[in-house]
């Protein structure tokens, strides 16, 4: 069952048959890639006048298996990459990841060669790796900046590690590092394009998008299961009403919020990416001027990881053990999602975001 943010049920019909190939290839990777690389380059991208019906692709994937939004997304957001960098469509072919983050005793740098660049070193957290076709990744620059390239996975001087992945959520994905020796990469924008262009906050939108819909089929099955019960002659009490009645205060609040920034986005009120970094003085600015993407990122993802949290921790305490114990479906759901919305980054972003925000980079 599709995810509504902006679509007409006539719209969410159509999604069917995409959903229910989803969710025949639920646990499989290779399948799941395969239904991401077919669908990937028709889907809208952000800030193309449909960011709407992009989040609510993905919520409604990440509905059905909580895995499978954490397989598109990346791919996804590698098309947008690309497509901003002015990469041509027969260029973007294949299946991406997108590896951005940094580590303690890992670096990964691109030095010329001639009229090329070339990638050695060591990149951590490169979910999927050995599956992949290629990747936008990040590397350290000569001019002391990062910047983003195009490299393709299966070159030889790639190699990537056996993951140790202990994790009972996402158990399909595991992350690993990815060691590069002279592997060619095609530069994508220059110093600090990557982080400074709009659509890395609107990209960070789009993984919340994934968040609530995940957040959305946990609240499915706790309504599923009060209706079962009743069907049964077992009405639920006050309790079990009171925390249904507030997940979906919650979620119908926050699929509204994210559907209004959609707007936003295309509508091109944000359009200004704003400083990514929280070193160095940000300028004064008077309450709602200049409105900066990245922190309206900040805000979305917050926002939608308070609201999973909350979710997950209301269905958890009214279902108790039992399903958790012997409902795989819905275990691997709260498992999946529970690890997944760890990507954010907590008070840290609050802070950046409180940082901002004394400057005059908010809207009230």
């Amino acid at each position: 069952m599709p995810v509504r943010l902006v679509s007409a049920d006539a719209e969410l019909a159509r999604w069917g048959s995409l959903l229910d190939s989803v969710a025949a290839a639920a646990g499989d990777v290779p399948a799941l890639l395969a239904v991401a690389g077919n669908v990937g380059s028709d889907w809208p991208k952000p800030g193309d006048g449909q960011t709407g019906r992009l989040w609510e692709l993905l919520a409604s994937v990440a509905g059905v298996d909580v895995a499978a939004g954490r397989v598109f997304e990346p791919h996804l957001d590698a098309q947008a990459i690309l497509a901003q960098a002015g990469v041509a469509p027969e260029e973007r072919g294949g299946v991406w990841g997108v590896f951005a983050a940094e580590g303690p005793g890992t670096r990964l740098e691109a030095k010329r060669d001639g009229d090329g660049i070339l990638l050695s070193g060591a990149k951590p957290w490169c979910s999927l790796a050995p599956l992949l076709d290629r990747a936008v990744i990040t590397a350290h620059t000569e001019t002391g900046g990062r910047a983003a390239f195009a490299v393709d996975l299966r070159h030889p001087g790639v190699t990537c590690e056996d993951p140790v992945w202990v994790a009972r959520g996402l158990r399909e994905i595991p992350s690993g590092t990815v060691h590069f020796d002279q592997v060619p990469a095609l530069p994508l924008g220059g110093d600090d394009w990557y982080f400074s262009r709009p659509g890395f906050a609107w990209g960070g939108m789009g993984v919340a998008a994934c968040w609530l819909g995940g957040a959305v089929a946990v609240a499915r099955d706790y309504k599923e299961s009060l209706a079962a019960a009743a069907e049964k002659g077992r009405e639920p009490d006050q309790i079990a009403l009171a925390a249904l009645g507030e997940t979906d205060r919650i979620l119908t609040s926050t699929l509204q919020y994210l559907a209004r920034t959609a707007e936003l986005i295309d509508g091109g009120a944000l359009s200004n990416a704003g400083a990514l970094s929280d070193g160095g003085a940000l300028p004064n600015r008077t309450a709602g001027a200049d409105r900066s993407a990245w922190s309206e990122a900040l805000r979305v993802r917050g926002t939608v990881a308070a609201a999973v949290e909350r979710v997950l921790s209301l269905v958890g305490q009214n279902r108790g053990p039992a399903p958790l114990a012997f409902d795989e479906p819905y275990a691997k759901r709260m498992a999946d999602l529970a690890l997944y919305v760890r990507q954010h980054h907590a008070m840290r972003d609050d802070a950046q975001l409180g940082k901002r925000t004394l400057t005059g980079d908010h809207p009230w």
